[in-house]
């Protein structure tokens, strides 16, 4: 294996690892030092970059990042005179373990990662600082990453990010939430951090690829734990599960063989997991129990359901899946939401009306600036046979794009529609 190739899988563990990390010491040194704590983990980063570059990855990757991470932070915290906590590192009893049944929940949450999560959802901070918060520390995303995620400006997140450490400092005292009041309140933003995580790990904004299956996984991961404490388990647990079951299901058809990204018309759906398929469509059901009026997670479900049973593209419920999206805009308006209900409006009512419909679109969205909207009206271009603002409209998605297989696969769809 050449270094290249090493530096890759050891970013591959660091991203995977990252918030557990951050959460582990932060339970261990208190939110006070978050800014200290980021830092020594980076610089573990760093010196494990070096090191295992040049000799084999140990074993327990975790373990040995969680080490040099917490070795830093303790020389830091002498440096500047701190009082560091008595007991040694070696006496930390960590238990880094993924599996469902040794993280079970009783009244107070159990997993490290999980628990940042509710600490930053403290109602005491705003609801865009907390989600700010949990991407930054949680999920390790980048202040890139979090502009698009949250459809802001870069520098408007750089901003943010600061601040919101500053009030997470001053404001949260331990990771520690044992009042169930104070649980079942903070699921709601929760859920939105974990649905965040999920949606940039299936479609990821940057990078070399599209799907990043270790961010899914752990999203799945910390929303199944909800549902092992009574005040954390509702239908829109349930929901959201369900949708990421039906998104995770398509996983193998979306790239072929070439590495390639495959758009949902072509894509092969004899790959679609029918085992995930089946326990989203569980979940859906148990979901929609207790649950009179819909939340959107259950209607994003529903839309995934239905691309998931139809047995080809042509046979999908287009009319179905419009209906559940003007029910989620009367629900909760979002731009994006708005671009993306474009598409089953072209499907059903032909290109020209859907030309129409994007042309409404607020002209200051941050939708129009992104390569989806660019590329859903070369789509619609394309269907009217209308070649030059096909190219036009096409190209603007290739240069706005920041993912290189979605660069890629623009450009291959203007090659083959041009010659």
């Amino acid at each position: 294996m050449d270094i290249d190739q090493n530096n890759e899988i050891i970013e591959h563990i660091f991203r995977h690892e990252y918030g557990k990390i951050i959460a582990l010491l932060t339970h261990k040194f208190g939110p006070y030092n978050i800014e200290k704590i980021e830092d020594s983990v980076q610089e573990a980063l760093l010196k494990a970059m070096q090191v295992w570059g040049y000799q084999m990855i140990p074993k327990n990757p975790t373990s040995w990042l969680l080490k040099v991470s917490s070795n830093r932070l303790i020389d830091r915290l002498r440096k500047d005179k701190k009082k560091v906590l008595q007991n040694d590192f070696n006496e930390f009893n960590v238990k880094i373990n993924t599996r469902q049944n040794d993280l079970l929940l009783n009244n107070t949450i159990n997993d490290s990662q999980l628990k940042m999560i509710f600490a930053c959802c403290n109602p005491v901070i705003s609801v865009e600082y907390q989600l700010i918060l949990s991407l930054k520390l949680v999920s390790g995303f980048n202040n890139r990453e979090i502009s698009e995620i949250l459809l802001k400006k870069e520098e408007t997140i750089a901003k943010s990010v600061t601040r919101a450490k500053k009030k997470f400092k001053k404001q949260i005292k331990t990771l520690d939430i044992p009042i169930e009041m104070s649980l079942s309140s903070r699921v709601k933003n929760v859920l939105k951090v974990l649905y965040l995580m999920f949606s940039e790990g299936y479609n990821a904004s940057f990078g070399k690829i599209v799907i990043k299956r270790d961010i899914c996984f752990e999203s799945i991961r910390l929303a199944l734990l909800l549902l092992e404490n009574k005040n954390t388990k509702s239908p829109e647990v349930y929901a959201l599960i369900s949708l990421m079951c039906f998104h995770t299901s398509r996983f193998d058809a979306r790239i072929n063989d070439k590495n390639e990204l495959v758009d949902l018309e072509h894509q092969d759906r004899d790959k679609y997991d029918r085992s995930l398929i089946t326990l989203g469509i569980e979940h859906l059901e148990l979901a929609t129990r207790k649950k009179n009026t819909p939340s959107s997670y259950h209607l994003q479900a529903a839309v995934s359901y239905y691309h998931c049973i139809a047995l080809n593209f042509k046979e999908t419920d287009w009319e179905g899946i419009l209906y559940l999206y003007d029910l989620q805009l009367k629900q909760n308006y979002s731009p994006i939401l708005e671009l993306n209900r474009i598409i089953p409006f072209f499907k059903l009512y032909g290109a020209e009306k859907g030309l129409i419909e994007i042309n409404k679109l607020d002209k200051n969205s941050m939708t129009l600036k992104n390569a989806l909207y660019y590329s859903i009206k070369s789509e619609i271009y394309n269907k009217l046979n209308d070649i030059e603002n096909f190219k036009i409209d096409i190209n603007k998605a290739i240069k706005l794009s920041k993912n290189e297989m979605e660069k890629k696969y623009l450009i291959k769809k203007l090659k083959l529609r041009i010659n």
